[in-house]
């Protein structure tokens, strides 16, 4: 996939940049309780749109990987690519976790609990898998 010649996984992958940490981020703060009914519509909108940005990002990754196979034989690409599949499988709980929250973001009791420890812990792994995934491409292109 390209858009005036230019690989689109590039491209992309500044959206997965900005949205996964800010929607990541909007999550953690949806969980102060004087801020869930504020940051409730923003967080779940934010989550869905970072989780749509890393899927595309992992899409265009492996489209750009079956034009250019002789990448795949490079280590920083196969840590990228090891890395890249956690990355999108943890945004996509993440992207459900998130929705199920403001779903159910007046919820009391063991609910609430499960989901605000289900949602810390998959923005978080999504902030750390961003970033690791994020510096094995840099490192991938450059070196």
């Amino acid at each position: 996939m390209e858009i005036n010649g230019l690989p689109l996984h590039p491209l992309v992958v500044h959206a997965a940049v900005i949205f996964g940490p800010i929607a990541a981020l909007t999550a953690l703060a949806f969980l102060v309780p004087r801020w869930r009914l504020r940051l409730r519509w923003p967080m779940v909108a934010l989550a869905l749109l970072a989780t749509g940005a890393i899927v595309a990002a992992y899409l265009t990754g492996d489209n750009f990987l079956e034009h250019k196979p002789e990448l795949r034989t490079s280590p920083q690409v196969q840590i990228h690519e090891e890395r890249a599949d956690q990355l999108l499988w943890v945004t996509i709980a993440f992207g459900v976790v998130a929705l199920v929250a403001g779903w159910f973001a007046t919820r009391t009791g063991v609910l609430r609990v499960v989901l605000d420890v289900l949602l810390a812990a998959a923005a978080i792994a999504t902030l750390v898998l961003l970033f690791l995934t994020g510096e094995a491409g840099a490192r991938a292109v450059w070196g």
